[in-house]
């Protein structure tokens, strides 16, 4: 496909997608249901993202992707994705500048994160389980002896 075919299709697609959303907005009742569908929809995936920030995976990614969906019908996740994404770069850049023992660091510091929220939910003990090797120190205070 060519530039030009592209952006052809590009702006079909961004002209239809503009109408789609105009037919919801001349009618206050379905416009509202929508906005609150991005809403809701936004929030679980902006949710999930935060939840998801401490571990090794797409965090950030996803925590992006909720703001996007709330920015495309509020002007307020508009400025708050554009603080993030600033934030987000200014953490990147600063560790690029950090010598090798901090950047593992916080390396080590994510894998402890990571290790502890396995314990307490007791992933440790799900996963011996599945090997026959039941001991109490791998049950974790929360879920651990049954519960």
């Amino acid at each position: 496909m060519s530039t030009d075919q592209h952006d052809d299709t590009t702006t079909r697609v961004g002209k239809r997608a503009h109408g789609f959303r105009e037919w919801f907005r001349r009618n206050p009742a379905l416009n509202l249901a929508y906005r609150i569908g991005v809403g809701v929809i936004g929030a679980v995936v902006l949710v999930g993202g935060i939840l998801m920030i401490p571990y090794p995976g797409p965090g950030w990614l996803v925590v992006f992707a909720g703001l996007a969906i709330l920015a495309s019908e509020f002007s307020w996740a508009e400025r708050v994705l554009a603080f993030a994404k600033g934030y987000y770069d200014r953490w990147v850049d600063w560790l690029k500048r950090q010598p090798l023992a901090i950047r593992l660091l916080v390396l080590a510091a994510t894998g402890l994160f990571v290790l502890a929220t396995c314990y307490l939910l007791n992933v440790f003990a799900l996963v011996g389980g599945w090997f026959g090797l039941h001991q109490t120190w791998l049950e974790s205070p929360i879920f651990g002896h049954g519960g």
